[in-house]
């Protein structure tokens, strides 16, 4: 049969959606963006057989903020959720209310973190706050539950067995939402040997000396000064006096591994009492920082491998069911993360790797695969997108814009050309920031607690090293991209 004809018999019936969201993925460390960190070939599989969003991001960098404006299409200052200290406002609407109304079966499975209780879902079942890596309990639409097993591996269990009970009766609309790669990154029993033999190189600029950007000067989130021995690194040295920087770590870290089963513990415990060996024998401040950012990184991919084994196993059900033809499969994190780049970890910042989140979509009866888009596109953009692609009319009052036209012909000449962001957050050192992005220049205002500008070339200085603000020669540039910023605000309604 024709892709034509795939396509006008799959359209007969409206698709499917399944929404994976994991938290704190890093676009380095997924190799359809050219990691060499890592292979997720699953992950990549859904930008081969749709498209890849090269340039996405997000239009507030960090966790619950960004739920928000997946679930709204708007921004955090409309949506009302601008940081993680609030409560999301479930009265308002959103896009499984609208799916819900739509004829469509509604579920969230795992990672919800907006504190108030699910609305517009027939079925719910998440993780209470950040939840837990092992054998971990769940919230069953309301109800307390434990499963035994791996997070990610017990979120995606759900989600399928509910797929199983729900796709006969009418399209369904899934929420995938995975806790993982999210800090405490704590792999699985299968892979804490993966990695073991891959030395890891620091980023170029790990040991950034932050000059000309007095933002980065207060923040805590550096690898070198903030990781913690215990937390971090799991070196179980409860004596150790350095890089022990967190004084609910010891308590934190205990609580998870007790999770564990005996047989699991005895593993567990064998794996990182080798690490422990290995950080007896180190000398100086500079060995034990590359030591944990080599321990933070195999961690970090190791949960990162799991991760693209449950999307594997979500496309492969699909094939298994008949149902890849009509299925929309987002895949994107709810922003990106630093491994090290500036000496970071964490995210939040409006530079590249955080402000950019992996995004790619397929829908094999709806537009063809094997594409790539440098479009500016937003998470902003990813409600409007499925209700468009799902012939559903789009509220006149979300802010993103439906990206149908794109993924159809690679083209959309009317598409943005600037992106605006703006965080809100002071934890961790950091500073409240709104900024503007355009093809060339970053023009950020940091103003609370530091009141300071930065501006960066992007084609000359890529990793944003240099705060070109201060230059004479660049005042027109400033003045211009002040002016662009603006009239981003007035646009999105963000009064400042």
């Amino acid at each position: 049969m024709s892709f034509a004809a795939l396509t006008a018999k799959a359209q007969l019936k409206k698709p499917n959606v399944i929404v994976i969201v994991s938290d704190d993925h890093a676009y380095q460390a997924v190799s359809a963006y050219g990691s060499k960190l890592i292979h997720t070939p699953n992950i990549d599989k859904i930008a081969k057989e749709g498209m890849l969003m090269k340039e996405a991001a997000v239009t507030n960098s960090v966790c619950s903020p960004s739920r928000a404006v997946l679930l709204t299409g708007k921004y955090s200052h409309i949506n009302g959720m601008k940081d993680n200290g609030t409560y999301f406002n479930g009265a308002q609407e959103t896009l499984p209310k609208i799916f819900k109304r739509n004829g469509y079966r509604t579920a969230i499975v795992g990672k919800w973190h907006l504190f108030s209780t699910p609305t517009g879902f027939d079925y719910w079942n998440i993780l209470p706050d950040q939840g837990n890596y092992y054998n971990p309990g769940f919230k069953k639409n309301g109800k307390d539950t434990a499963y035994t097993g791996y997070v990610t591996d017990v979120i995606t269990d759900l989600a399928l067995d509910w797929v199983t009970k729900n796709k006969d009766e009418a399209p369904f609309f899934l929420m995938l939402h995975h806790k993982a790669p999210h800090r405490n990154v704590m792999p699985p029993i299968k892979y804490l040997e993966k990695f073991n033999d891959k030395k890891f190189k620091l980023p170029s600029n790990f040991y950034d000396d932050y000059k000309g950007r007095k933002a980065l000067q207060i923040q805590q989130v550096t690898m070198k000064d903030h990781l913690d021995i215990r937390y971090d690194s799991k070196i179980p040295c409860d004596t150790c006096q350095i890089n022990k920087v967190n004084d609910w770590a010891p308590a934190e870290y205990q609580r998870e591994i007790q999770r564990l089963r005996p047989d699991e513990r005895k593993i567990w415990d064998a794996a990182y009492q080798r690490e422990y060996e290995i950080f007896k024998t180190l000398k100086t401040k500079d060995e034990i920082v590359r030591f944990q950012f080599q321990r933070y990184m195999e961690d970090y991919l190791r949960v990162v491998n799991s991760l693209d084994d449950n999307v594997g196993r979500v496309l492969q059900y699909l094939q298994d069911q008949h149902l890849s033809e009509s299925t929309i499969v987002v895949y994107l994190s709810d922003q990106g993360f630093y491994l090290g780049e500036h000496g970071l970890y964490d995210k939040r910042f409006m530079y590249t790797e955080s402000f950019r989140t992996p995004m790619m979509i397929k829908y094999p009866a709806g537009f063809k695969g094997g594409q790539k888009t440098s479009s500016y596109v937003l998470n902003l953009d990813i409600a409007p997108t499925l209700l468009d692609l799902c012939g559903i009319k789009v509220p006149e009052d979300m802010q993103g814009v439906s990206m149908k036209k794109l993924l159809a012909t690679d083209k959309d000449e009317d598409w943005r050309k600037e992106v605006y962001y703006h965080y809100y957050e002071k934890s961790f050192g950091l500073t409240r920031h709104y900024g503007i992005k355009t093809e060339r220049y970053k023009l950020i205002h940091f103003y609370d607690p530091v009141d300071t500008w930065e501006l960066y070339d992007l084609k000359k200085d890529p990793k944003e090293m240099h705060n070109l603000y201060d230059d004479p020669t660049k005042a027109t540039l400033v003045k211009t991209l002040k002016e662009r910023l603006k009239a981003l605000q007035l646009k999105y309604k963000d009064k400042i």
